[in-house]
């Protein structure tokens, strides 16, 4: 038998207080199946940290957990349980700053203009931890995800409710569909490899090298584009007057933690365009007190306590408010608008809530009306229209018979969008941006302007043939058919489909349904095969891949927390994801206020099976399947029994979801006949847990109602975290006796 480690991610948030109460069960029962389960922070906090070990104090400084990380997802032993963690927006990264600051760690302040050496050696270090750092790094290799049968089932027989929308909805998505990342994109394939340069060229012909050195290798996709901010300007001004005219709320759908150069910009435009008069009567102001509407109207107005003039500052955005179409509100009851934060509004999260809910989001007076969703670029703002017009058309998605949509998902080695902050670029002046070979030829090319959001993304062959294989493999083990959601009118894609063409040639698909269609048609398709109850894989790109793994699992089950997420790794690990934290900070802040945490751990239970399994085939740990096995069907009985978090205080919580599926756990460990050995050191377990099981839920439930104190939001104070959540000692003792 061989000694046999997986490495659980720390990271943030509800998930990192979620562990505290999880993983001591966890690391106890594999323990006994001779399985090591050790810990990395990944959290933002812990991810700052590590780029400023120099700064530090010997006792502070912590080690680069994320690049230990990358570097064993590139090894065969790797076994990885990764758990969502923080992909920080500027304000959300200044105030982890504020916070370690506070706690006593000599770090420089976020520079939104670097001016001398230090400023840009700070931000060049905070550029590596801010936005999606984590995902690129450890995804090496391509998505299978899905709902587990389990998931599937329960969702059946215990539906949510998917609202109809009203009769005559006015809600609908608008997006440029001109002048955006979609229409302006050029792509080419590289022959051989080589090291290309980004270079502008302003139009009195001086040159500045945005980047160097970018290596490449043979077969790989390069793409290049922009969005005119002009023309994005002038759609946004429009929409405004669209959402006026039909007296419906506005709201603006982005996604500014992962893609956390571009669409802060984009995020700051619409700001600036809804408060156009208050900027053209206060701009100066604003910019000279260094507050950016990239970073919202909440860090705008936050910051105007000691600037001159701030009450009429306040008072004109407040009548801007008044007079302009009604925003959307992510809460009215503390005045939080769709506008005041980049990172609250993500449209993977959003739109499909949009939906669920019958096309109404929530206004200044929390009441609900129709929308207009504003989608700038129009890449996969058809794939939202395509599903709201379904919807209208055909009635709500119901969970207790439709079909599923899994999704195979082209992401190792940072392809994609993913792959594109470090080279993204706010253009400085007008004149061309060239991506140009090592031997001075120009491979693409366009004109800009300043202001413009230019960027380059890159996609490599290996990962590409790794993802023809995987959507093979999964359509010939469930006989669905799959489908490649792609546009041959986008410059990637065509790209991409040449290349798929030519890799299904390399794999037997005979009686299999493979077919390629663009986005809306892939939606419509989709959705009509799940309402007659059948399945269908979608094979995407990345970003594409972030969308749908939200969005039909929202409609199918409820929740995108839920699905099983697999990540065979091109070096023949296993990477594990446990699912979408979009929900997070809200149920901290009830967990702070009440101590209460409503954060569902199912998708962690779904990934620590995997990862035994994994284990058991990679390592030949036969105890290591039993823990899957049992794990598994524990997952079964705890979804038959609805022991997930309630949704009011005086329920179990996050805590006693934990306590129940330890129990299942150790009663199928005790029955289970593959391993005598274990299943007498379970027995006692179970039987302890099995007799305990009113004073522990007694004992979870008693802590609920009051304000709990954890000692930091970023870097919360370990001893606090434990203690708040192992409230039982009666609990405790039956785990840590093991």
């Amino acid at each position: 038998m061989h000694e046999s480690t997986i490495y659980y991610t720390y990271t943030d948030e509800a998930p990192a207080l979620a562990t505290a109460s999880l993983l001591p069960i966890v690391q106890a029962y594999a323990k006994v199946a001779n399985v090591n389960i050790e810990t990395r922070d990944i959290s933002l906090a812990g991810r700052i940290l590590a780029v400023f070990g120099d700064r530090l104090k010997e006792n502070q400084r912590v080690g680069d957990a994320l690049a230990e990380l990358g570097a064993l997802a590139k090894t065969p032993e790797a076994n990885i349980i990764k758990l969502p963690n923080i992909s920080a927006s500027i304000p959300q990264l200044k105030a982890a700053i504020a916070e370690l600051q506070a706690l006593g760690f000599d770090l420089p302040d976020y520079p939104d203009e670097p001016s001398t050496d230090a400023d840009r050696d700070a931000r060049s270090r905070y550029d590596k931890v801010k936005g999606s750092a984590v995902n690129p790094v450890l995804r090496e290799g391509n998505s299978d995800r899905r709902a587990p049968l389990s998931v599937k089932a329960y969702a059946r027989k215990h539906p949510h409710l998917n609202k109809p929308f009203a009769a005559g909805s006015k809600t609908r998505v608008a997006t440029m569909g001109h002048d955006d990342f979609f229409s302006n994109e050029k792509s080419v394939v590289l022959s051989a490899a080589d090291a290309l340069t980004i270079r502008h060229i302003a139009a009195d012909g001086s040159t500045t090298d945005l980047k160097t050195g970018l290596k490449v290798l043979a077969g790989e996709i390069v793409d290049a584009t922009f969005m005119n901010v002009a023309a994005l300007d002038e759609f946004l001004a429009e929409t405004l007057k669209q959402a006026k005219a039909d007296d419906v709320l506005y709201s603006v759908h982005l996604k500014a933690t992962m893609m956390k150069v571009s669409d802060p910009i984009l995020f700051g435009h619409v700001v600036k365009v809804f408060f156009a008069d208050v900027f053209a009567k206060h701009g100066s102001a604003l910019e000279a007190a260094g507050l950016n509407a990239n970073d919202g109207l909440g860090a705008i107005l936050a910051g105007l306590a000691n600037v001159a003039g701030a009450e009429q500052i306040i008072a004109d955005f407040n009548q801007q408010l008044s007079v302009g179409p009604r925003v959307s509100y992510v809460n009215s009851d503390k005045g939080i608008t769709n506008l005041h934060v980049p990172s609250d509004v993500i449209v993977d999260a959003s739109m499909p809530a949009l939906v669920r809910n019958g096309g109404k989001l929530w206004g200044v007076d929390g009441s609900e009306s129709d929308t207009l969703a504003v989608i700038p670029d129009s890449s996969y703002a058809g794939v939202y229209q395509a599903t709201i017009e379904d919807v209208i058309e055909n009635g709500p998605l119901n969970p207790a018979t439709i079909g599923s949509v899994p999704n195979v998902g082209l992401m190792a080695q940072a392809a994609e969008e993913y792959g594109s902050h470090d080279k993204t670029f706010e253009i400085k002046s007008a004149g061309r941006v060239d991506v140009v070979n090592a031997s001075g030829e120009v491979l693409i090319s366009h004109e800009v302007a300043k202001g413009d959001i230019w960027r380059a993304t890159q996609t490599k062959d290996e990962p590409v043939r790794d993802w023809v294989k995987l959507a093979v493999t999964r359509a010939r083990a469930t006989n669905v058919p799959a489908i490649f959601w792609l546009d041959a009118a986008r410059a990637h894609d065509a790209k991409l489909i040449a290349k798929v063409n030519r890799y299904l040639g390399d794999h037997d698909t005979n009686g299999l349904t493979i077919e390629i269609m663009e986005p809306a048609a892939a939606t419509k398709y989709s959705l009509g095969r799940i309402r007659e109850g059948l399945d269908t894989i979608s094979v995407t790109g990345n970003v594409l891949r972030d969308y749908l793994t939200d969005l039909f699992p929202i409609l199918e089950v409820g929740t995108s927390a839920k699905m099983l997420s697999i990540v065979p790794l091109l070096n023949g690990g296993g990477l594990f994801e446990t699912g979408a934290g979009g929900s997070a900070p809200k149920h901290v802040q009830q967990f702070l206020e009440e101590n209460y945490l409503r954060w569902d751990s199912l998708g962690e239970f779904f990934a620590i099976a995997a990862s035994f399994e994994h284990l058991a085939t990679t390592k030949g740990n036969s105890k290591a399947q039993v823990l899957a096995d049992t794990l598994d069907r524990a997952t079964g009985t705890f979804l038959e029994e609805d022991r997930s978090p309630g949704r009011k205080i005086g329920t179990i919580d996050n805590r006693g979801s934990h306590f129940y599926i330890g129990l299942y756990w150790a009663q199928e460990l005790a029955a289970q006949t593959a391993d005598a050995e274990l299943a007498a050191k379970f027995a006692n377990v179970a039987k302890t847990l099995t007799d305990a099981e009113s004073k522990i839920v007694e004992e979870l439930i008693a802590v609920q109602g009051k304000p709990v104190e954890i000692g930091g939001y970023y870097l919360p104070n370990a001893e606090l975290v434990l203690k708040a959540m192992r409230p039982s000692a009666t609990l405790n003792h039956a785990i840590d006796s093991l």
